[in-house]
């Protein structure tokens, strides 16, 4: 029982602090769970990574169940899973049922913006000297990130990433001692594994039908919310086109209560995908709210638990370690240009910016300080400065 309150409460700080998206929860994940906590090594933690970059689903929500998983098997992943979650779900679920005139524009929020500069950037160097440490990898790495610039389509990274392995297996594998890097991490029985991934073809298939003979409201947002997210890759910001079509047009939400959610998503910690949490509330209160986070999360659930099982056979094949060297070389590439595009660009648009940014990297860089007082000092930036 202290095993799963830990696993917890760790997760909750975590979904407390994790400002910035994504990437940066990637950046957050790294520092709690690896370099303090050190329940999965860097080399762990970035097959990890990059699993999940293949999955449909918001990758950073998918690492934090899989390390989870790794401390405590499947209720290890799920209570991760919550106290990640539960911040911004009860945050946003709030401002639904509160919400009068749209205003979201807090001055704060610039600060925390930058917070997640100095987060990310530190992961990336950290991750980086870790797993680029040939030509070989490097050049990998550059491939992505410049590949990842050049053009922003929604399965560049997957692409790009795939061609980081094929590249790995020819020229990365049976390297000495590769074996040691990858322990036996999770344990979790095959029929699980072929479970999960039945259940959610069933759903996938079965929900639009129910839908159409129902006409049942509650279904209907189900079945919206089980397909976002079960086929958007790239993160939470993908998401949007395909939640705005199916709930603005309908007149189940405005365009203006849409946009406002989601700037107030932006505004809270945790991942995006709990914009759903919002629209959920907005459209049928507390259940609608609670209905649309189960719905939109449940495939990120349903396949990682229907890969993991298959992960630890496939990653010890001497292949298949050429194949994950590569795509962890590649995962800093891609890391890389997300931190560029949107963080650094949409975040860094003055002198002032910059500078506040580079002090908090400093602090974390050379003087060790933890990234919750990098979060106040953030906070209090945006609240002085902006």
């Amino acid at each position: 029982m202290l095993k799963y309150i830990h696993i917890f409460c760790v997760a909750l700080k975590l979904g407390v602090i994790s400002f910035g998206g994504p990437t940066a929860h990637l950046g957050y994940f790294y520092d709690t769970y690896v370099k303090k906590k050190q329940w999965l090594n860097e080399q762990e933690y970035s097959n990890l990574v990059a699993l999940c970059q293949f999955l449909p689903g918001p990758a950073s929500s998918q690492v934090g169940i899989g390390i989870g998983t790794i401390k405590g098997g499947l209720l290890g992943g799920i209570i991760s899973f919550i106290g990640f979650t539960m911040p911004s779900v009860i945050i946003l679920m709030s401002f639904s049922l509160f919400f009068t005139d749209g205003h979201t524009g807090f001055s704060w929020i610039q600060g925390l913006k930058l917070v997640a500069i100095a987060i990310v950037a530190q992961a990336i160097i950290g991750m980086a000297k870790k797993l680029t440490n040939s030509k070989a990898t490097i050049a990998l790495a550059l491939f992505t990130l410049i590949l990842t610039l050049l053009i922003e389509h929604i399965y560049i990274q997957v692409i790009s990433l795939l061609f980081a392995g094929i590249y790995g297996v020819i020229f990365l594998r049976n390297k000495p001692n590769d074996q040691q890097m990858y322990n036996k991490l999770f344990y979790l029985p095959k029929r699980v594994g072929y479970l999960s991934l039945l259940l959610f073809l069933i759903l996938l298939l079965l929900l639009p039908i129910i839908r159409t003979f129902t006409n049942n409201v509650w279904i209907s947002m189900f079945d919206s919310f089980y397909r976002a997210g079960s086929f958007v890759f790239g993160g939470g910001h993908v998401v949007l086109p395909l939640l705005k079509s199916e709930f603005v047009p309908q007149g189940l939400i405005s365009s203006e209560q849409f946009l406002t959610g989601y700037g107030a998503t932006q505004a809270v910690p945790g991942p995006l995908f709990t914009f759903a949490s919002f629209i959920g509330s907005e459209i049928a209160g507390i259940g609608g709210g609670i209905v649309a986070t189960i719905a939109i999360f449940l495939p990120a659930f349903l396949l990682l638990f229907g890969v993991l099982p298959f992960w630890d056979n496939f990653k010890n094949n001497s292949y298949a370690i050429g194949f994950l060297k590569g795509i962890s070389a590649g995962v800093v590439g891609i890391l890389i240009s997300a931190f560029y595009n949107p963080i650094w660009k949409t975040t860094i648009q003055s002198e002032l910016d910059f500078a506040l940014a580079s002090i908090m990297f400093a602090l974390l860089m050379h003087y060790n300080w933890p990234s919750w007082s990098i979060v106040l000092l953030g906070l209090l930036f945006g609240i002085a400065f902006y």
